[in-house]
C-alpha cells in the first residue's frame, strides 16, 4: 500500500495526524526542495511567485513555506494539526498560520493566486478538496502539487526500498513503501483540472543518523510503534555504514511536480 486514497489517509485521521507527534524530528530530519523546483512552479503556473497570493495547504513544520515566503509569495500556512503547527510558528513566527485541511479551506472565493500542497495532497479526500481548491483559486490562479519521491535508479535506494517493502510485507501484512514516497501520477489528480508534469532530479548529503530519521518520520513508522521501527532503522544502520564510511549519505530524490492552471 501507499499514502493514497484510503480512508485512513483523509485529514484528520489517526495516521495523517501521526505527524503531531514527531514534529520536531520532521523538521530536523525531512529533506527540503531544490530552487527548480519553485522555477518550474512559476514556468507551468504562468505567474511569478514574488507577490503571489499564496496557500501552502498541510504546511506541516513549514519546510515549504518557508521557500515561497523566501521566493516572495505572500503565503499563508495551513495545517490541521497543533504540533506541526506549533513547529512551523516558532520557526516562521512572521508567517500568518490558519488551522484547517484542503477539505475545508477556510478561505472566501477567488481569494488565492496560488494553492500548493508539499507532500500533503494525498491526505485530502480528493471529491472535495478538488473543488474546495477551485472555489478559492482565483481565474488565472494555479494549483501546484509536488512530493519529493526515493531515486529507485540508484542502486543503494533501490536495495533499501526492497528491504522497506520486505519488512512491512512481515510486519503487517502488506507492502508500504511510503517512506520512499510515490509518483504524483499514481495519486488518483482527478480531471476537472488538467495537470500538467515535470520532474526534477536533485541529491543531498546528509549525516547517517539524518537519513535514519528522516525514514522514521514518515506515517507507515509513526503508527506501526516504537520496537519494530527500532529494529528496522538499526538493521538499515547496519545494511549502509558500509556504504557511507564517513557517516555522510548522499540521499537522491525527483520531485514530482503536478501544476494546473484554473
Amino acid at each position: 500500500m501507499t499514502e493514497t486514497d484510503s480512508p485512513e489517509h483523509v485529514a484528520g485521521t489517526p495516521r495523517a495526524l501521526s505527524f503531531d507527534g514527531a514534529a520536531a524530528q520532521y523538521a530536523a530530519a525531512r529533506p527540503g526542495y531544490p530552487a527548480a523546483l519553485f522555477d518550474a512552479v512559476e514556468e507551468l503556473a504562468g505567474l511569478p511567485l514574488h507577490g503571489a497570493r499564496t496557500l501552502d495547504v498541510g504546511a506541516g513544520t513549514g519546510i515549504s513555506t518557508r521557500r515561497l515566503h523566501d521566493r516572495g509569495a505572500r503565503v499563508v500556512a495551513v495545517e490541521p494539526g497543533p504540533g506541526m503547527a506549533a513547529e512551523l510558528h516558532r520557526a516562521l513566527p512572521h508567517v500568518p498560520l490558519v488551522q484547517g485541511d484542503g477539505n475545508r479551506l477556510p478561505f472566501a472565493e477567488a481569494s488565492a493566486d496560488l494553492i500548493t500542497y508539499a507532500q500533503s495532497w494525498h491526505w485530502t479526500d480528493r471529491a472535495r478538496s478538488t473543488p474546495e481548491a477551485l472555489r478559492v483559486l482565483r481565474p488565472g490562479g494555479a494549483l501546484a502539487l509536488w512530493w519529493n519521491v526515493s531515486d529507485h535508479a540508484v542502486p543503494w535506494v533501490a536495495d533499501q526500498n526492497t528491504r522497506l517493502r520486505r519488512f512491512f510485507r512481515e510486519e503487517v501484512g502488506a507492502e508500504d513503501e511510503s517512506a520512499h514516497g510515490a509518483p504524483a501520477r499514481t495519486r488518483g489528480l482527478l480531471p476537472e483540472l488538467a495537470f500538467v508534469h515535470r520532474r526534477i532530479p536533485w541529491t543531498r548529503r546528509i549525516p547517517l543518523t539524518t537519513h535514519l530519521a528522516n525514514l522514521g518520520s514518515h506515517s507507515a513508522f509513526l503508527v506501526l510503534g516504537e520496537e519494530p521501527t527500532r529494529r528496522f532503522l538499526a538493521e538499515e544502520r547496519e545494511h549502509l555504514a558500509p556504504l557511507f564510511p564517513d557517516g555522510t549519505v548522499e540521499e537522491a530524490y525527483v520531485v514530482d511536480l503536478s501544476v494546473a492552471a484554473r
